[in-house]
Order: C-alpha cells, then structure tokens, then sequence
C-alpha cells in the first residue's frame, strides 16, 4: 500500500498566547515537511507580529487561501480572519477568544470535509472563546458536536505512559456520582480499542486506578472500589479485556508500576493528569480517542505569563504533530488489516507483554 501524504491542519489557539511561538518552534524541525503536509489556520498579520516580537525573522510562512493549495514542503497558513485583528500580548480578550474561534472553526470544517487529514490544536482559552456558538468545555466536546455524537475519552500519551480519564473536567465533588460500572466497562472498551487501533499493541494490559485512598481499604473508605471499579474491571476480563486493578495510585505512580502497562484508567482529571504532567509536562500529548477523526494538542495552555518572551518550549506541540502522523499511519494498518484478515499481521505485541501478570492490587499500596 502506497502511503498518502498526511496534511496536518494545525490552528493558531490564542493569539495572546504562546501558540504562534510553540507552532513555529515546533515546525522549525526541517523533517516536518517530509512526514507531513502542514497546514496553519490563522493570520498571517498575528503570525508576522510573533515573528517580529520573538525576533524569528528566519521562519517563513507560505501563505495560501486553502489546504488544496497547500505546498507540500513548506509551511503554508490560511488566513482565517480579516485584517482588522488586535494582538494585546499575555493578555486574555475577547478578541482574542473570537480568533481562536474562527480558526478553529474553519479548520474543522476542513476536518470534516476530509480536506485535511488530521488536526493539532494550539491551546486556547476556555474562558474568552466562549459565545453564542462556542458554549463547551474545551476542544473535544466541540469536535465531537460537530463530527457526531461519538463517546470520546482523554488519553494523555508520552514515551512513559498512557493515561484514560474516566470523568474529565468534572468538580472533584461530582466525580463519584459520575462513576459507573457501565461507564467503566464503556471507558475500558474505547481505551482498548484505541491501543490497538491507534497504537498499534495487541493484547494491551491496563492498569485501573481506585478512587479512594488505598483502594477504600476494604470498604473502610469507601465503597466505590468494591460496588463499581472491581465489578467493571470483571466485566471487562469476561470480554477479554486485560484489565486490571483497582490500584492505589500513590504506590502505582510512586514505585513506578505505572510502567507495566500499556494505558492506565483513571478515575478523575487531576489523579492521572499530576504524575503524568510530573513526568511529561514538556513532551506529552493530549488525544482525543472515539472520534472517527485524529485531533491531537499538546498538554499545557495558553501561558499568557510568558508571551513573547521566547521562553516556551515547541517539544509538546512537536510531539502532538508527530503523534498524529503515527495515529494515523496506525488506522491506515489497521483498517488494512481488518479489509484483508488472512494477510500476515505486521503489529507487534511489546516487549512488556510477557508472562508475569501484574502483582495483586494491595501490593502498590503504599499506606501511609
């Protein structure tokens, strides 16, 4: 099978933050071009005014008035808005929630319209691009209004780990109300599927995390592990899903069980989202897993606190760009597959799949 040039759409995010510095540092990797097609949706006037305060005279745009006319080995850039547009650096306006909006929008468009094949979204704030037709909580919940109604998870990916989130942006005191065995059992299919289909691993082993100290200590703090967690992750074994746990994670991400497994499913936002950001702050990649599109970004926000002042790192939105590429070089393999099961399959099962199951739950469990 011949492969596709990937055009990667990659929009602007804030334009008061550090999304224009974090796409240009990212693109500068002179190997971009050959992995990928990339394609920018924003302004040309917001992109030259960061490229003058950055003093990145170097990089150039090629600017263009669709992905059809993209040039395939340069970085070329939509202009998604007029040409009366204010940048106010470090600052969040609404201005700058309404630009984010427009290149985002039409992006996903483009998205939908296979005119381009995957999406990387520079960070946005949640809080000034809210209006009458953008009323979410962030990205994913957007995408999945306008690519269908789809069960979607948050899948966190570095070198070192892979973290699911059962509940997402949810206040802390909602979350066990929020959790069920069907809701697990449901979070548990997607994530697997998505190891195989997105990833490429077979036989995938996940380790499921506890929502209470010490895996509720038999019920001494709470009961959620043995009515809901442990019930999901049976279901899950009957289907043949490796699923295992439920695991105390301060003794799971402290004596470095984490590495172990394939993914990891944690119960609420900020359990998982602390040692994974511990541990790849600068190189890690949020996925949004479910979609029938790949829509990658990288794992911190907007950083208005160091805007223009050259000092944001380009390796997570780097990263979130490669990531995609692969994600979809993986459904390619996949999908051929599926079409053609008696061929030889060419996806490996990790190094880690090996004989020893993981050790039971109580002993991560690190009391305290």
């Amino acid at each position: 099978m011949d492969k596709k040039t990937i055009v990667a759409g990659i929009t602007q995010g804030d334009i008061n933050g550090i999304g224009y510095e974090i796409i240009m540092k990212a693109l500068s990797d002179p190997t971009v071009t050959d992995l990928c097609v990339p394609v920018v949706y924003g302004s040309p006037k917001v992109a030259a005014y960061h490229r003058k305060v950055l003093n990145f005279a170097a990089f150039n745009f090629n600017n263009v008035r669709s992905a059809a006319e993209a040039h395939p080995k340069k970085i070329n850039l939509i202009n998604c808005l007029g040409d009366d547009v204010r940048v106010e650096l470090g600052k969040s306006t609404p201005e700058g929630g309404q630009a984010s909006f427009a290149a985002l929008e039409s992006a996903v468009s483009d998205l939908a319209g296979n005119r381009i094949d995957v999406l990387v979204t520079a960070p946005i704030d949640k809080h000034n691009i809210q209006s009458d037709k953008f009323r979410f909580t962030g990205h994913t919940d957007y995408l999945r209004s306008k690519i269908g109604s789809h069960e979607v998870l948050m899948l966190m990916i570095s070198e070192s780990m892979k973290i699911g989130f059962a509940t997402e942006h949810l206040a802390l005191r909602d979350v066990p109300g929020a959790i069920t065995v069907g809701g697990l059992l449901s979070k548990l299919r997607l994530l697997n599927r998505s190891l195989l289909q997105d990833f490429a691993i077979r036989g995938a082993r996940i380790g499921v995390l506890s929502l209470n100290p010490h895996a509720g200590d038999g019920g001494l703090l709470g009961n959620e592990e043995k009515d809901i967690i442990i019930p999901a992750i049976t279901k899950a074994n009957e289907e043949g899903i490796l699923a295992f746990g439920p695991y105390s994670s301060d003794g799971f991400f402290g004596s470095g069980a984490f590495s172990r497994f394939d993914a990891i499913l944690a119960m609420y936002h900020d359990q998982g989202m602390g040692a994974f950001k511990a541990l790849a702050f600068d190189t890690g990649v949020n996925f949004t897993a479910g979609l029938p599109v790949i829509r990658t970004s990288p794992v911190h926000g907007t950083a208005f606190d160091i805007t223009g002042k050259n000092e944001a790192s380009g390796n997570s939105m780097r990263q979130a760009l490669y990531a995609a590429v692969d994600i979809y070089r993986n459904r390619e393999m996949y999908d051929e597959l599926i079409r053609n099961p008696l061929q030889p399959q060419k996806i490996d099962i990790h190094p880690e799949h090996v004989d020893e199951l993981p050790p039971e739950p109580e002993n991560y469990d690190q009391q305290i």
